[in-house]
């Protein structure tokens, strides 16, 4: 049959138009498309044995295929930008010796432009930088992913180890050419023995064309101020990526909470790449703007999962919230504003045993008893949540949190009001001021602070405290593990404040994390 030139053309944009709504969708204007990918990585069954490149580099292979479909999967669906998670290509729980078999080489600068894809001989022993700066010039899309590397010291370098090299746990970024366009050595390392902490930290961003700049960093680092929250304040920046290997911790420190918390407290976009080992606590990924999210969490099924969504690059959305001009005055007037209880009737007590009943000021009615009990291996100061509404309030040391609340459905759950100021010793060192309402996990004192998954009540709520630090993460996590958001957030009379009118289903955990990182 033969066709004629305006057939030929027409039968050519029909095959494009399919092309273009099978591998791709039509995006908004203003949106780009982002792909995050939980990978249940191939671990090695012996990680502290000492093996040879060859043998580092057939099981680091084995991760990098499913990497491969898993970019063609999210390219199909017209994906930008693909984020892998830390960890996600050699594993974990190796020593600084065990691990040297499985490290490319790379070059932390930025005056090199280099296409590993395409000029593999430039540097010896990085076979992996060059199969993932392949994955991304064939399926054109930025790519980030999470890898070990080395670098070769002098003596003469006061921070070099005593072998002559640094090991870094790094995460990289491709441009959609291949081209390595930015490397990030992660800062604040935990108990992680075979890397090294870089002389400096990194402050790593690199740019695209279809959401501007795009800032690095990897799992603990969120925690902290260098190089996390500098990174973002000094460059203004609105998008980030986020590799981690995060074990969840209940009720104030889940991977997806917090995410969707540090996305809302510093207004930006989250591309955020967790692991997927449930045995290990491990999963929890997601695609967050400020105020909404696209987020996996799954303790019960094997197998890796990939999020594919579409996002606006801007994030100045209007808050419901009124800012504190006069941020930092009196900021120490421990519960006065709202309240005139003093805190000379708080006696401590052993964790889990509840002080004598309390009398208001008016002395006629019956204030409920404080209590104390370990939450997130910290010491918190509780008053258990008992009336089907009321108001609360707790203090320790310069802190006071206040909660207003109605149930909307009545159930038998106890919850509790609690609060901590102080400085969080296991597994890391920081200092924490936090006001939480948190479901427990039974109905006696002793049962706060437990993990809990599943509930059913429905909870109207103002939660506020005096927050002496300005960097305060919102909580509030729902039955099984699910994200809602706050009608109203910020700061107002010197406290910050969250409320919402009836969280979509059960709530486990509504909570103001502040971290006061000047006092770490």
């Amino acid at each position: 049959m033969a066709y004629t030139m305006a057939d030929l053309c027409w039968k050519l944009s029909v095959c494009f138009f399919c092309y273009q709504v099978v591998s791709g969708r039509v995006k908004k204007e203003g949106h780009y498309i982002a792909a995050v990918y939980e990978h249940e990585s191939i671990l090695s069954p012996n990680p502290t044995a000492l093996v040879d490149r060859q043998s580092a580099l057939e099981l680091m292979g084995r991760n990098l295929d499913i990497y491969e479909q898993q970019v063609v999967a999210a390219a199909r669906q017209g994906a930008q930008i693909i984020v892998f998670p830390e960890d996600g290509i050699h594993g974990f729980n190796f020593t600084r010796s065990s691990i040297y078999p499985y490290l490319d080489f790379v070059l932390h600068s930025h005056s090199v432009k280099w296409n590993p894809c395409r000029e593999p001989y430039l540097f010896n022993d990085t076979e992996v930088l060059q199969r993932l700066s392949c994955m991304a010039l064939k399926n054109k899309i930025f790519l980030v992913a999470n890898l070990g590397t080395k670098q070769p010291c002098e003596h003469t370098d006061p921070h070099c180890p005593s072998d002559g090299r640094y090991q870094f746990n790094t995460n990289v970024a491709f441009s959609d050419d291949g081209v390595l366009v930015a490397t990030y050595r992660k800062h604040n390392l935990y108990f992680e023995y075979a890397f090294d902490t870089p002389p400096e930290p990194d402050y790593t961003l690199f740019d695209t064309p279809f959401a501007g700049k795009f800032g690095m960093f990897t799992c603990f680092d969120i925690l902290f101020f260098e190089p996390a929250v500098n990174l973002i304040r000094q460059y203004k920046l609105k998008q980030v990526v986020y590799p981690t290997a995060w074990m969840n911790q209940l009720p104030l420190l889940s991977a997806v909470e917090f995410q969707q918390a540090f996305a809302t407290a510093f207004n930006v976009n989250i591309l955020a790449a967790n692991i997927h080992h449930p045995t290990l606590g491990m999963t929890g990924s997601g695609i967050y703007t400020p105020v909404k999210s696209f987020i996996y969490h799954n303790m019960e099924s094997y197998g890796g999962k990939l999020i594919v969504a579409e996002i606006p690059v801007t994030t100045d959305y209007q808050t419901n919230s009124e800012s504190n001009e006069g941020f930092g005055e009196n900021l120490h007037q421990s519960c006065k504003t709202f309240t005139s209880t003093s805190l000379d009737d708080q006696v401590c007590f052993r964790e889990g045993e509840e002080s004598p009943g309390r009398v208001s000021e008016k002395g006629n009615e019956q204030l409920p008893p404080i209590f104390y009990a370990e939450m997130m291996y910290d010491n918190f100061t509780f008053v258990p949540v008992w009336e089907e509404k009321g108001e609360l309030q707790v203090c320790a040391n310069t802190l006071c949190c206040y909660l207003n609340y109605q149930r909307a459905v009545s159930t038998d759950e106890f919850y509790a009001l609690g609060v901590f100021d102080g400085l969080h010793t296991v597994h890391g060192t920081y200092y924490v001021q936090a006001c939480a309402l948190v479901k427990c996990g039974g109905l006696s004192f002793s049962t706060c602070g437990q993990e809990v998954i599943d509930a059913t009540a429905l909870i109207d709520f103002q939660l506020w405290g005096n927050m002496s630090t300005p960097y305060i993460f919102p909580l509030l996590l729902t039955s099984g593990v699910t994200l809602d958001f706050a009608d109203h957030m910020g700061w107002k009379n010197n406290h910050y404040f969250i409320s919402k009118n009836r969280t979509s289903s059960g709530l486990l955990t509504a909570a103001l994390y502040g971290r006061w990182y000047e006092k770490d």
